[in-house]
């Protein structure tokens, strides 16, 4: 299971996504560009402290992205507010990429179509969408549920934080 964010424009967003990674070890692709600075500095200063526990993969563009998942076999699962499938009724895979869309704008049209798979979460009428974040948690919640992607370690109940030791922070080109 992956997490993808699609040209993310709001950082404590995306601060909030990469420490849910972190702690449910759900590795993150990041296609660029984002609408703030992303080196890993950049995050360190916004207080992103969990950045060393993320396995974080940047991609310049959506195209290089495409080109890497296709290359590798993954399922691109798209949460829109323009599906007709709930994410509860889908059947998650262990290598599926859940995309999610900047918080202002989702993915183009190009980005919607050419996804594989397409899920929304069931909501009131009249209320526009959820936060990027929390549609995030509630999602890939499910997906690990469903494929059993819940490290053992993080499944008991006397464990209450991240794991203990940072991911190697080996430099990512783009």
């Amino acid at each position: 299971m992956r997490i993808a964010l699609y040209e993310p424009d709001i950082p404590q967003n995306t601060g909030t996504i990469l420490r849910l990674a972190a702690c449910l070890g759900v590795p993150v692709d990041l296609i660029e560009p984002a609408g703030f600075p992303t080196t890993d500095r950049a995050f360190r200063r916004a207080g992103m402290d969990y950045l060393a526990y993320v396995d974080l993969t940047r991609h310049a563009s959506f195209d290089a992205f495409e080109a890497d998942r296709r290359t590798r076999g993954r399922r691109l699962v798209l949460l829109t507010t323009k599906a007709a499938t709930p994410y509860t009724a889908h059947r998650f895979a262990p290598d599926d990429v859940l995309l999610l869309g900047r918080e202002t704008g989702g993915v183009p049209e190009r980005v919607h179509a050419g996804a594989d798979v397409r899920v929304t979460i069931p909501m009131r009428p009249g209320l526009r969408s959820l936060n990027v974040a929390m549609a995030c948690a509630m999602v890939a919640g499910e997906a690990l549920r469903q494929t059993g992607g819940f490290a053992p370690a993080l499944a008991t109940p006397d464990r209450l934080s991240c794991a203990p030791e940072p991911l190697s922070s080996a430099p990512v080109a783009l």
